[in-house]
């Protein structure tokens, strides 16, 4: 965060700035390598309130079948039997709370929703950054992770998946909302 910014100066309504935003995970495959992929489709946004933070509010929906891993055939496997997205099409995270810690960071809890199932998680976010972009629009940039049990929402395939990727899966955010 800029110096010369503060909290309060950041209060307004947000907008998900796509291009700028990365959603990620990192999971363990037979226990000795690790898959990387992303989401490529999402949209979202947020209420910031500087002031007093817990009066903010995140939402964010992703598609489902945006998954890539760099391997077609796994991402197909990801998207037909791990996440069933002809069902279930989009992953929601909607806060239901967010409270200031140190520094710039934040604890962001809420209800997350995998393969229709609603369960809370709570996100540590890191303040990244503030800058005024073209046309003076405010871009504000967060960071964040949490590692999940996947199993906690249903997501797997068989028997043999259930032992060879590991059920903690590792959620990674790099966002840039736009003040609207």
């Amino acid at each position: 965060m800029s110096t010369t910014t503060t909290l309060s100066e950041l209060t307004g309504d947000y907008v998900l700035d796509p291009a700028r935003t990365t959603i990620g995970f990192v999971a363990r495959h037979t226990m000795a390598s690790r898959v990387r992929g992303r989401f490529t489709e999402f949209e979202g946004g947020a209420s910031l309130d500087g002031d007093d933070p817990s009066r903010s509010s995140v939402r964010l929906t992703v598609q489902a079948g945006s998954v890539q891993t760099r391997n077609s055939q796994r991402d197909d496997h990801l998207r037909a039997r791990f996440l069933k997205v002809d069902a279930h099409p989009a992953l929601t995270f909607t806060s239901t709370e967010v409270e200031r810690t140190a520094g710039a960071g934040f604890k962001v809890t809420g209800d997350l929703t995998i393969r229709g199932v609603t369960r809370p998680v709570t996100v540590d976010v890191e303040l990244t950054g503030v800058e005024n972009g073209p046309g003076g629009a405010v871009r504000v940039g967060f960071r964040g992770s949490l590692m999940i049990d996947r199993t906690g929402w249903g997501v797997n395939w068989n028997a043999v998946t259930a032992v060879a990727v590991s059920p903690k899966v590792l959620l990674e955010f790099d966002v840039t909302v736009i003040r609207r």
